[in-house]
């Protein structure tokens, strides 16, 4: 059997999911060529990794002004996507525009102006592109499509989700790139991609208003003068005013993130323990939105990234009862540990409530992996040999950009303070 081929453009914390599970458990099926970022050090270091984790032969090499010469020369079947948010569609559009089909990291990109570009281009090329939505093959979020496709409380008229991210996971979305807003989008869309992406899901329809309030009420250094705060510093690393921080990130003392960040800053001046207190933080880190759905759901939704415990509750409200959601995940820094704690769960509960009928609680499958046990069932589908999934959880570019217009919407409307509707952000075709 003929293999398929890649080649990976990004090899930051992300990437290790996609060219560990190729060189691992899908050697049979897929092969990686080569990979492309502007950091020649961080690829080194991932060459390293398959070597020495992963016992396969390293990969080329490129910097990212030879993306194209890449392509053309190594001659992949799919380029893997798992760059910075921004730059994601730059390699998706150019990705499609060689003929290659994409995978690509969520978000699938971070506006409605770069958004266009893609949907243009698969429209143009043909091509095909995966967007990597884990959260959907996790059991307990696979269970409750399957409540609601059985219509065990009947049809959905509203749905009130709430996620929490707290103080080790939440905090470093501050610390990094992602703190920049032009870089992710802030986390209504480089977070919040997964939610709005679930609900999306879990209903089976598409968002149509959005409406939407955030600020930054507990990150910067603003904030944290407000409450008392005196010692700042702008990065961990050497900083005596660090020491003592529970904040704080001590890269030296973590070898993925040693070798992938700290001994590679030289090259690009990326710096990935900088201060959550300090200054130039554009993100939100308190959020709260409504949406109205096209088959009229309403959603109320809130992200909260400085909580003391990590996961979600999502309750929703049938015409025949409704059903009560509790998700406990343990805490998880990228590249600061196993990968497999990503998205694992410490607690979960499903709870159906009919009207005139008793409550019960629903048994959930057990499964290893990250992100609830879905990360496993989700590289087999893109790896490996799919099987036949009747809650459709493969997730194409029309899901991926459904579920970042929500996020886009949310932000415009923090702006202006008005609903925003979602047709007026791209012209969308039915694919």
């Amino acid at each position: 059997m003929s293999k398929t081929k890649y080649v990976q453009v990004g090899t930051g914390g992300r990437a290790r999911f996609f060219y560990g599970a190729v060189a691992s458990d899908f050697k049979d099926t897929s092969q990686l060529l080569a990979f492309c970022d502007i950091n020649k050090a961080r690829m080194d270091y991932s060459n390293r990794i398959l070597e020495k984790e992963f016992n396969a032969r390293p990969v080329k090499t490129y910097m990212s002004h030879e993306f194209d010469h890449m392509v053309r020369k190594e001659n992949p079947d799919a380029v893997i996507v798992t760059s910075i948010d921004r730059t994601h569609h730059r390699y998706i559009v150019r990705a499609m525009e060689l003929g290659c089909d994409v995978i690509t990291e969520k978000p699938m990109t971070v506006d409605e102006v770069k958004c266009q570009e893609i949907l243009d281009a698969v429209k143009k090329t043909g091509q095909n592109i995966r967007v990597t939505f884990n959260y959907r093959y996790a059991p307990h979020n696979t269970k409750l499509r399957q409540l609601i496709m059985d219509g065990t409380i009947g049809k959905i008229n509203s749905v009130h989700f709430e996620w929490l991210l707290d103080t080790f996971h939440g905090a470093d979305y501050f610390r990094r790139w992602h703190r920049d807003k032009r870089n992710s989008g802030g986390l209504m869309v480089h977070k919040s991609t997964h939610h709005f992406d679930l609900v999306n899901f879990w209903l089976g329809t598409r968002p149509e208003t959005v409406f939407g309030m955030g600020d930054l009420m507990f990150y910067g250094r603003e904030n944290a003068e407000n409450r008392g705060i005196t010692k700042f510093y702008s990065r961990a690393h050497n900083s005596e005013n660090a020491k003592g921080d529970p904040f704080a990130l001590y890269m030296e003392q973590k070898e993925r993130l040693k070798g992938l960040y700290l001994d590679a800053e030289s090259e690009d001046g990326y710096i990935r323990d900088q201060s959550v207190f300090g200054d130039g933080i554009s993100i939100e880190d308190t959020m709260g939105v409504m949406v109205r759905y096209k088959n009229n759901a309403i959603l109320t939704y809130s992200l909260n990234a400085y909580m003391p415990w990590e996961g979600f509750r999502v309750n929703f409200n049938g015409t025949k009862g409704r059903i009560e959601a509790s998700i406990a995940e343990k805490t998880y820094v990228n590249a600061g540990g196993k990968v497999s704690d990503e998205g694992a769960l410490s607690y979960k509960k499903i709870l159906v409530l009919p009207i005139f009928k008793k409550p019960y609680e629903v048994e959930i499958e057990e499964k290893e992996g990250g992100h609830g046990g879905g990360d496993p069932a989700l590289l087999n589908d893109i790896f490996g040999e799919p099987k036949e999934d009747k809650f459709k959880r493969a997730a194409s570019h029309v899901d991926g950009a459904m579920s970042i217009l929500t996020g886009i919407a949310a932000n415009k409307s923090f702006k202006t303070g008005l609903p925003v509707q979602i047709d007026s952000l791209v012209n969308f075709p039915d694919k």
